[in-house]
């Protein structure tokens, strides 16, 4: 009888709870619903600018212990200029969230969803870095079924498992840590204050970063001749941006060589005939910031060969 006694309070106690978080629930979205507070897709804005900050700095470690296991040195894998943000993983895991945090439960639409979903983000990144900031970030043409080089079904079906793994099992636990710091601030004006504050600065931050790899891109396009597409536009932005004194002194003073190769050490262009050229390779500057351990001497672009099967036969 005892044991039949104790299943039958745990049972009890079990329902008081499930009745209680979703009564909480319930008193969540009617304060969500009188307060108007503005939702994608049922989610509020605040927690995706907190869905933003987070999985960018854990793309950011994700990125730079990835490079020490694959090149062994500590390398800059950051989006921007300033802080330990790699946006493409924030902005990704905040898509895939918007789009897919309804099917928690069903693996099969997750692993669509985030094949087709991760796909399209990674493809319009890649666009947007070519045809606004002239960089190529990363070029699968050396991969089997890739589409313009920006995908391929390699890492689509990377894109995959991972809708599974953070819709089902890391986006719980990172919306109970966003609970458990709501729950140490006292007024919710404050961390949204602090939340808006981040966003805004990174904001700046990106703003920054396009300036700064244009201009660099464009000095290091004209200072060793590269026989680019638009060369001559090129050349009348240089003559124009470094013609002026003040504003070629900021530059070379806060986006000189060093510091956009140390931050930047993949950023690469590519001339008329197809050739990729990759920055760190005219400069004598060391492209990463300490090596961990010698394991391997290859340079960013016979390690992105290495990894894609590129070479410049290939690209000829």
């Amino acid at each position: 009888m005892m044991p039949k006694l104790d299943v039958e309070i745990k049972e009890k106690i079990s329902d008081e709870k499930n009745e209680i978080e979703n009564n909480t629930l319930n008193d969540e979205n009617k304060v969500i619903k009188n307060k108007k507070t503005f939702t994608i897709m049922g989610i509020s804005i605040w927690r995706i600018l907190a869905y933003f900050i987070i999985y960018s700095v854990i793309g950011y470690i994700i990125e730079t212990l990835y490079g020490i296991i694959t090149k062994g040195v500590w390398e800059s894998r950051q989006s921007f200029l300033y802080g330990p943000f790699c946006g493409i993983y924030g902005l990704g895991a905040v898509i895939m969230i918007i789009f897919l945090h309804k099917y928690q439960k069903k693996y099969n639409a997750l692993f669509i969803g985030g094949f087709i979903v991760g796909s399209i983000t990674e493809y319009i990144v890649s666009l947007f870095g070519e045809m606004v900031l002239g960089v190529k970030w990363w070029d699968y043409s050396g991969m089997p079924l890739n589409l313009n080089g920006r995908i391929c079904v390699y890492f689509s079906i990377f894109w995959g498992f991972l809708g599974m793994y953070l819709i089902a099992s890391l986006n719980p636990k990172i919306d109970r840590l966003i609970n458990w710091i709501k729950s140490k601030f006292k007024s919710l004006k404050a961390l949204k204050g602090i939340t808006i504050t981040i966003i805004i600065l990174l904001l700046l931050d990106c703003i920054a970063t396009g300036f700064a790899i244009n201009f660099f891109l464009i000095r290091m396009i004209a200072k060793n001749d590269i026989n680019v597409e638009n060369k001559e536009q090129v050349m009348q932005e240089y003559n124009t941006i470094y013609g002026n004194e003040k504003l070629s002194d900021f530059i070379y003073t806060f986006w000189g060589d060093k510091k956009m190769i140390k931050t930047f050490p993949n950023l690469k262009t590519t001339d008329k005939d197809g050739n990729i050229i990759y920055m760190d390779s005219l400069l004598d500057i060391q492209p990463y910031y300490m090596q961990i351990y010698d394991k391997s001497k290859l340079t960013n672009k016979e390690f992105e060969q290495q990894i894609t099967g590129n070479d410049d036969e290939n690209n000829n």
